[in-house]
């Protein structure tokens, strides 16, 4: 006799491995994904925090500060305590090399605008720091004014004292 095969009904067994094999890849694609876009994220955000953090150039600041040594003065100084002199040298920084020919064609009258300047200090105003640095704003304002009449005035964006001593 001929029996018929009975197909078995599916269990429900047999169609978890299907559906888990499913899951597991779907997951993983997940997690891929995600870690992909986590690195990408990671590694614009670098590049913009190095951007943000590299100081930005700009022309002016890409040139080399210029400096101008001048000769010592040697000056008395107005008395106080007995006779006091002051002997000092200074540098002065300027934008560019033709503000230092310029200040090397008026260097007699720098130079006589400097000694009546410290010339006229006591010794009492010019010891302490602040004293010192209002003497450098001082020199500053020398150079604001002409030199000549309808003359060029000169840039110098800072003096520093290389030497400075009272005796």
């Amino acid at each position: 006799m001929a029996t018929k095969a009975v197909p078995k009904a599916s269990s429900p067994d047999e169609a978890k491995p299907k559906k888990s094999k499913t899951l597991i890849i779907v997951l993983a694609l997940v997690i891929l994904l995600a870690g992909g876009g986590a690195g990408a994220w990671y590694f614009m955000n670098q590049k913009e925090t190095a951007s943000a953090s590299a100081p930005k150039k700009h022309p002016e600041e890409a040139k080399p500060p210029v400096f101008l040594p001048i000769e010592a003065f040697t000056v008395n100084l107005q008395a106080e305590n007995g006779e006091q002199f002051l002997q000092t040298s200074l540098t002065l920084q300027v934008a560019d090399q033709a503000q230092v020919e310029l200040i090397k064609l008026y260097m007699p009258h720098v130079r006589s605008r400097m000694l009546l300047l410290l010339s006229g200090k006591k010794a009492s105003e010019i010891l302490s720091v602040e004293g010192k640095n209002k003497l450098s704003e001082e020199i500053l304002a020398i150079f604001k004014q002409p030199f000549t009449p309808q003359g060029p005035t000169i840039k110098v964006s800072s003096v520093l004292f290389t030497s400075f001593v009272v005796q």
